[in-house]
């Protein structure tokens, strides 16, 4: 069985609980059966540390794209994403998106017009975006079909079917994190019962969102299988099935 983190910030991952190693945290995440991962890039200040990674792991890939909360570092343009983007090991861009819960609508024309930037750079360089949304659902599935947004995945999915079926409709993957564990995603566990097993994916988010049974602990992408095990629970199939599937439609996805 390999299990795939689809999305983690491995260089924001406290390594002191791994004794200072990064070889020792993906030691201990190979011992849950994770081996690969996609570390995401959130800023271009800290894009160099996530592509370090990448270059110098074999089963780790890296993003390039700047989160949309982020509002004191450098704004890319299209054509410096997509130079930033040409290396094998980048395979996606992102995380980009739309956030109305730090920022508010009214005042956030800025962040609208980063996403549409990263949806163009997207298109162009062929690489599929990791889109977060979190209070702006209407306005982020609106902009991702007027730009035309071609590929990608709905990364830590934590809205209603409405929302999966229009990114669905789109052509877009829906990827799952620890929130499915928590006692209060009763309507988020529907949700992930009708996604189409073709177009589901699995993270961590690590260092955030850490799941049962660790709640409230560091998350690692090591928990990545504590993910699987809540999905597999959740569409009634084995954890080895989640494995496999969601581990061939991170390869279809990113084209590896």
């Amino acid at each position: 069985m390999k299990i795939i983190d689809s999305h983690c910030h491995i260089d924001r991952v406290d390594l002191a609980q791994f004794g200072g190693s990064i070889e020792s945290m993906l030691n201990h995440a190979k011992e849950f059966s994770v081996e690969e991962f996609l570390c995401v890039c959130i800023d271009l200040e800290h894009f160099d540390d996530v592509f370090s990674l990448a270059k110098a792991h074999k089963k780790i890939y890296a993003s390039v794209g700047v989160h949309p909360v982020e509002q004191e570092g450098k704004d890319p343009s299209i054509d410096e994403l997509l130079k930033l983007a040409n290396h094998d090991k980048i395979i996606a861009i992102g995380e980009t998106g739309l956030d109305y819960f730090h920022v508010k609508k009214d005042g956030a024309d800025w962040q609208r017009d980063r996403f549409k930037r990263h949806i163009a750079a997207s298109n162009q360089s062929g690489k599929p975006m990791i889109i977060h949304t979190r209070d702006a659902k209407a306005d982020t599935i609106k902009i991702m079909q007027e730009e035309q947004a071609r590929a990608g995945v709905m990364h830590c999915f934590s809205e209603d079917w409405e929302t999966a079926k229009a990114a669905l409709d789109l052509g877009f993957y829906i990827s799952f994190s620890g929130i499915i564990t928590f006692k209060s995603a009763s309507d988020l566990r529907e949700v992930a019962k009708k996604v189409p097993a073709d177009r589901l994916l699995i993270e961590t988010d690590s260092p955030y969102l850490t799941p049962v049974p660790y709640r409230g602990r560091p998350n690692s992408p090591a928990y990545t299988y504590y993910v699987a095990e809540k999905l597999a629970e959740i569409r009634g199939v084995s954890i080895n099935d989640i494995a496999d599937t969601t581990t061939n439609n991170f390869k279809k996805l990113f084209s590896l």
